[in-house]
């Protein structure tokens, strides 16, 4: 299996692709001004206690106050408490980490005996804000490496269970035991196998001093709400956990971007820098590499997978629903039990790529074609079972009930994927009629003239569906060509896939957009 991972940065937000064997797999795009993500660390500020939840509200500086439940809190939560005391006792001396003191939690203790409102913590997000709620935290706080986990306060060394080999286990274990600093606990990730010292003590020491810049935050915060240590953006953050043997390229089209990533690449796999490329064509990244095209058929409401197969997913406050249905589908010599065992093999198949790609997360009730054999219902769960084995968030499977249903349930750390397929009218906007199709050259050969003629920029970018483009440019006394002998050649012409059939964009050389639409086109 060969993996490519794509990254699509605009001057909004940052679109990221990965690809097995070429199909689309997993797919995230946030804000590029999103502040608040999944490991990032905070001094917040108890702003009420709710103890019959056995549970408080923090605020962490977020839109909605972030939750934090008891049994979330931590062993090491009253030593990190202590220890940050004595660290705000004095903001001009740090108070040496070695000396801090451990202190065990009571793990059927109440919110109220370990907290009161007003009071300064330190927290990590677990979950990102879904829906109506606020982020989730804890107060176990930890720093992830591709190699290790930091865990302050914490007095363990453990070794990833999916290390099989006990003689690679001890030797793990014992080096790091022999290197890791007072106070605190390490977890060695299954990456670790096989690495040497050298390479581990590295990472260690990275991650002490990620510890050691947060404390110097707090000591330095003069009142919470704080950031105190930002985790590693979106990109680095998968390619921390992801990037193995199977990768064959990273393509990504941002040069800041790119040298962040290739700075990375060459401090965790020096062999692998030369995978991370610049993707410096006119056309958008995603159209080059066929990931639009997919996006727009793996997302919506109705997926089609198989010889007229399709499913359809809902998506509701409380959990996902999914129908799986056979169309028209049947093959000559087959039975109904046969065909209805083959599409729901190729739905398990598609459903196992689904949760991956729109990140579904909490309870998915999955409702296949009844199968009357119980050896066919073994082996839907066992390919079910097989597909999900590649899915990097924690799950849990049920066999098939005696409604047809199979349960699942996946993690679930920030909302689900939801890209919207269908497109709106862009001359109408959904009100129902729209402009003669016939003269939208025109109205673009309008706007070109007004950025040339009156907003006197010379230099642009025109963004248009391909099939609009292939009219624009066709024959040797094309559009195109007549439009540059206008208005000169400082203009580009490039078909995007992504935009409605008389949709339009135009951006400056930074990328930029500049806002064409007249003023009833608005929304």
């Amino acid at each position: 299996m060969v993996s490519e991972l794509f990254v699509d940065v605009q001057p909004q937000d940052i679109s990221i692709a990965i690809a097995e064997d070429k199909n689309l797999v997993e797919y995230q795009k946030e804000n590029l001004e999103m502040t608040f993500s999944l490991g990032n660390i905070y001094l917040g500020r108890v702003k009420k206690l709710m103890p019959g939840l056995n549970a408080c509200f923090v605020d962490i500086g977020s839109e909605k106050e972030a939750f934090l439940h008891y049994q979330d809190i931590g062993a090491q939560f009253s030593s990190i408490q202590k220890y940050v005391k004595q660290v705000t006792s004095n903001r001009k001396k740090l108070y040496p980490f070695s000396k801090a003191e451990f202190i065990q939690n009571d793990p059927n203790g109440n919110i109220a005996t370990v907290l009161e409102q007003g009071q300064e913590i330190i927290v990590q997000i677990t979950k990102e804000p879904i829906s109506t709620k606020g982020p989730r935290l804890t107060g176990d706080i930890s720093f992830a490496g591709r190699f290790l986990v930091l865990i302050p306060f914490g007095d363990k060394v453990s070794v990833s269970s999916k290390i099989k080999s006990a003689e690679e286990r001890s030797r793990l274990k014992q080096l790091i035991q022999s290197i890791k600093p007072k106070n605190c606990g390490v977890i060695i990730r299954t990456v670790a196998e096989g690495k040497m010292a050298q390479e581990l003590d590295s990472e260690l020491s990275s991650l002490v001093k990620h510890w050691e810049e947060s404390i110097e935050n707090v000591q330095k915060a003069q009142k919470a709400p704080v950031l105190i240590h930002e985790e590693n953006s979106r990109t680095i953050a998968l390619l921390r956990d992801l990037l193995n043997s199977s990768y064959e390229s990273i393509v990504i089209n941002d040069k800041k971007v790119y040298d962040e990533v290739r700075d990375y690449v060459g401090l965790i796999a020096p062999e692998s820098v030369n995978m991370v490329k610049l993707y410096t064509d006119e056309l958008p990244i995603f159209d080059h590499f066929a990931i639009t095209k997919q996006i727009k058929s793996s997302f919506g409401r109705i997926v089609s997978y198989k010889s007229g197969a399709y499913l359809i997913i809902e998506h509701t406050e409380a959990l996902h629903v999914v129908d799986v249905n056979s169309g028209h589908r049947m093959k000559a010599g087959m039975n109904q039990e046969e065909n209805a065992l083959e599409v729901n093999l190729g739905a398990a198949d598609e459903l196992a790529r689904q949760f991956r790609l729109r990140d579904m997360g909490g309870i998915i009730v999955v409702d296949f074609i009844d199968m009357d054999l119980a050896e066919d219902r073994q082996k839907l769960f066992e390919r079910m079972t097989e597909n999900m084995k590649r899915d990097r968030a924690k799950h849990n499977i049920l066999p098939l009930s005696k409604f047809g249903l199979m349960q699942i349930t996946r993690q679930r750390v920030r909302p689900v994927m939801d890209v919207p397929v269908d497109e709106t009218c862009p001359t109408c906007f959904g009100k129902g009629t729209v402009k003669p199709s016939i003269l939208f050259t025109d109205q673009i050969e309008t706007k070109i003239d007004t950025l040339v003629n009156k907003m006197s920029i010379q230099k642009f970018k025109l963004y248009i569906h391909p099939y609009v483009a292939a009219y624009v440019n066709q024959g040797l006394l094309s559009l195109k060509r007549s439009w540059q002998r206008k208005y000169g050649r400082g203009f580009k012409v490039i078909p995007d896939q992504s935009l409605p059939m008389l949709g339009y964009r135009f951006t400056n050389p930074n990328g930029e957009e500049i806002d064409m639409k007249e003023e009833h086109e608005i929304v």
